[in-house]
């Protein structure tokens, strides 16, 4: 103990101090969970950024089935009102399964998912940071595929702009929680790409009923309480998914 410790009547610090007077070595502590799955999704979203290879394929997708359907369409036969949803969240399902199979598909080529799991982070934080980029990924493509539906149907969206975001955003969360836990289950395979939809096309089918028949009924001008049952459907099954796909992620990536 020091001179001037002894003066002041003060112990040495035990954490920094060892009873032989040498300084502990710092033990760096692993980050929490919210800072590391904000990481990995800003990691997975640069890498994105700089190739923008399936973002483009998605638009591209995209663009290309709201054509087909549009060339397709009988206007005298049904109104553009009652096919617009209908397009919208298919176009929206199949195009969104393209940026989740790229979730993990990025780091397979490289073994870099291998030194994302040794890495000292939970398994939480890795599913919860594949799962921010790929929200982030999908709400992306619907900011261009939204305005193309309703440039090609004449949909007005100014006055529908606030309840259908809502939905969006809660069909978006189911969609990408369900597809992040089977794009990490599928990646190992040799037919991931047709693994991926034949698990979550079947998942999807809540999802996407739901969102539809809510996007029905904002585009027609219905209040926001007419589909108040629709987006309770979307609000508990986000709820319930998201917490399964986490407590199940761990067991799963270490197989």
């Amino acid at each position: 103990m020091s001179r001037d410790a002894r003066a002041d009547g003060r112990a040495p610090a035990p954490d920094s101090v060892s009873g032989h007077g040498h300084t502990r070595p710092h033990v760096a502590r692993p980050p929490n969970v919210i800072r590391a799955a904000l990481t990995i999704a800003r990691k997975d979203l640069r890498i994105e950024w700089r190739t923008r290879s399936a973002f483009l394929s998605a638009v591209a997708f995209s663009v290309l089935a709201l054509t087909l359907f549009f060339f397709a369409w009988d206007p005298t036969a049904i109104a553009s009102i009652d096919l617009a949803p209908g397009v919208l969240w298919v176009t929206f399902t199949f195009s969104g399964l393209l940026g989740l199979h790229r979730s993990f598909g990025v780091e397979q080529t490289t073994r870099a998912i291998d030194a994302l799991i040794a890495a000292p982070v939970s398994r939480e934080a890795v599913f919860v940071g594949k799962g921010l980029a790929n929200l982030v990924f999908v709400l992306a493509l619907q900011l261009i595929t939204l305005p193309a539906t309703a440039i090609l149907y004449n949909i007005p969206l100014a006055s529908v702009a606030g309840p259908l975001a809502l939905v969006m955003v809660l069909a978006s969360l189911g969609l990408v929680v369900v597809g992040t836990l089977f794009s990490a289950m599928a990646v190992n395979t040799r037919l991931a790409e047709l693994l991926l939809p034949l698990l979550a096309l079947p998942f999807f089918v809540p999802i996407v009923i739901s969102a539809g028949q809510a996007t029905a009924l904002v585009l027609a001008g219905r209040p926001v309480g007419d589909a108040a049952a629709f987006l309770r459907l979307l609000g508990g099954f986000d709820v319930v998914a998201t917490v399964v796909c986490t407590l199940m992620y761990p067991s799963l990536i270490e197989q």
